[in-house]
């Protein structure tokens, strides 16, 4: 897990990013230093919880084991995965992430509803990684 990317309060699962207080620009990941906005001068940085849903903006497979600090056991047979880029609206920007397991690009369309849920990115004896995935929700736009 990356710490202050997202909080896991019970069920409300969020993505955590920030908001300038200048120019109510919205930055995922977080910023803590400044606003990212070239025409801001800046403002405080307010940390807020994104949007739980977003529509499906663009996806692709990952049919590759991707390198290093992607933790991965070269022992296991590699599983492909879709990456879905997400649009949140109120917030005006896109996110990526992979989507949940089990969903593929068959699975997926351009405008489909998705949620974030928690998931896991890798898990040993000791450590369980967590991160967000995508889910299709059913709604198509």
């Amino acid at each position: 897990m990356v710490a202050g990317w997202f909080t896991e309060d019970g069920d409300d699962f969020r993505l955590l990013g920030t908001r300038c207080s200048a120019c109510a620009s919205v930055f995922f990941p977080r910023e803590d230093v400044h606003c990212r906005n070239p025409g801001c001068r800046g403002g405080g940085l307010d940390e807020v919880p994104l949007s739980t849903r977003g529509r499906v903006w663009s996806y692709t497979d990952g049919r590759y084991r991707p390198p290093s600090p992607y933790v991965t056991d070269p022992e296991l047979p590699w599983e492909p995965y879709a990456l879905i880029a997400v649009e949140l609206e109120s917030e005006r920007m896109v996110v990526l992430g992979q989507a949940v397991p089990g969903v593929t690009v068959a699975d997926l369309t351009v405008g489909m509803e998705v949620e974030v849920v928690p998931g896991v990115l890798h898990e040993d004896a000791e450590t369980t990684w967590t991160t967000w995935h995508w889910r299709p929700t059913g709604a198509v736009k």
